[in-house]
């Protein structure tokens, strides 16, 4: 299947080359247009560094009706999600999730929401706050290997992607320039900065663009609540609960709240986009992760304001199981296309740089 869609994609990719109109779009094109031929690493690396903007298929002449029939977009989307599920370890783990995404996101959400239930039920914690219903040592020894577990999958994944990219060593000014690309999420806002076509065809927006940076930095600033949380605990002696001042809060807070938005917004955003333009394969399994992403920051915002109700505990379960769903399942969900995408991103600079293997 994989090989079929690669095919597919290089046809398209050799008359991209050889028409050139969209060479200012995003960094797809200038790297497009730096090769003859294309390798079946170099479509799946030109897949991975595509954001799926569609500004390109909007402004092609060569679509449906014609002969040609070019719609690039969903030949890269085609290309990315099945490579995903190549690079996956093990693979069908992901395979499965593109395409029940939403069904398993709620089954195994349930099914570790009503496992924490019962370790409330057989004995609480002894000290306050969330540890009184769940004690530190369960909380560790539940979500260490939780934590492992997806990192070790993701490192094998990873590996396999930069072997089939042919990527070289990398340098410092590479990682430098993909994480300032990441970071002002440079190819979603279109050749000319006016955005991207993903909504509204032909219309160009930066909602998709703004969207996402809520999702990332919300990300970025739970993550360096817990881990604010984790340094008070161990280094300082400081254990949760912690007053709504205290780092953990004011780094989580805001992140949540964004978080949140962002991952709302997003899905009205696939709701209104065309479905032909992406990978219809992987659509149930992209909502699935929008919905349990959102529902992860959600749910952390309503357990800090029922922290002092009788709700509490059953509010706790359930956003616990939530957070151990999305742990277990970020190799083999669309969270992986962050950290392909900067993957791709760093194989970009090196080209730009003139970096080969030796």
């Amino acid at each position: 299947m994989l090989t079929d869609m690669k095919e597919e994609a290089r046809r398209q990719a050799e008359i991209c080359n050889a028409c050139r109109y969209c060479e200012g779009y995003c960094s797809v094109f200038p790297s497009l247009h730096s090769n003859r031929e294309f390798s079946d690493g170099e479509i799946i690396q030109l897949a991975n560094l595509c954001h799926n903007c569609r500004g390109c298929y909007y402004a092609c002449q060569y679509t449906a009706p014609h002969e040609f029939d070019l719609n690039l977009p969903a030949a890269l989307a085609e290309v990315r999600q099945d490579s995903w599920e190549a690079f996956a370890y093990p693979r069908f783990v992901a395979t499965h999730f593109q395409k029940n995404g939403m069904a398993i996101a709620l089954a195994t959400s349930l099914c570790f929401s009503a496992f924490f239930v019962v370790t409330q039920w057989l004995g609480r914690g002894n000290g306050e706050g969330f540890y009184a219903f769940i004690s530190h040592d369960l909380m560790i020894l539940i979500f260490a290997p939780a934590f492992v577990l997806p990192l070790t999958s993701l490192t094998v994944s990873l590996r396999r992607y930069w072997l089939a990219v042919d990527g070289t060593r990398i340098k410092l000014i590479h990682i430098y320039n993909a994480l300032r690309a990441a970071a002002t999420m440079h190819n979603l806002a279109g050749g000319h900065g006016e955005g991207c076509n993903f909504e509204d065809e032909d219309r160009f927006t930066q909602a998709r663009r703004v969207a996402h940076q809520l999702v990332l930095y919300g990300f970025l600033l739970c993550f360096a609540s817990t881990s604010s949380g984790t340094i008070l605990h161990y280094i300082f002696d400081l254990p949760a609960p912690h007053g709504f001042f205290s780092l953990p809060k004011l780094l989580g807070m805001p992140g949540g709240l964004m978080l949140t938005w962002g991952a709302i917004w997003l899905f009205r955003l696939k709701l209104k986009a065309d479905p032909n333009l992406g990978s219809m394969a992987a659509r149930n399994g992209e909502f699935g992760f929008i919905a349990l992403l959102g529902f992860v920051a959600a749910s952390g915002l309503v357990l800090y304001i029922l922290g002092q109700t009788a709700l509490m505990p059953l509010t706790l379960a359930v956003h616990l199981g939530a957070v151990l769903t999305f742990f277990l399942l970020t190799p083999y969900t669309k969270m992986v296309h962050g950290i392909y995408r900067f993957a791709a991103l760093v194989r970009d600079a090196q080209r730009k740089t003139g970096s080969t293997n030796p």
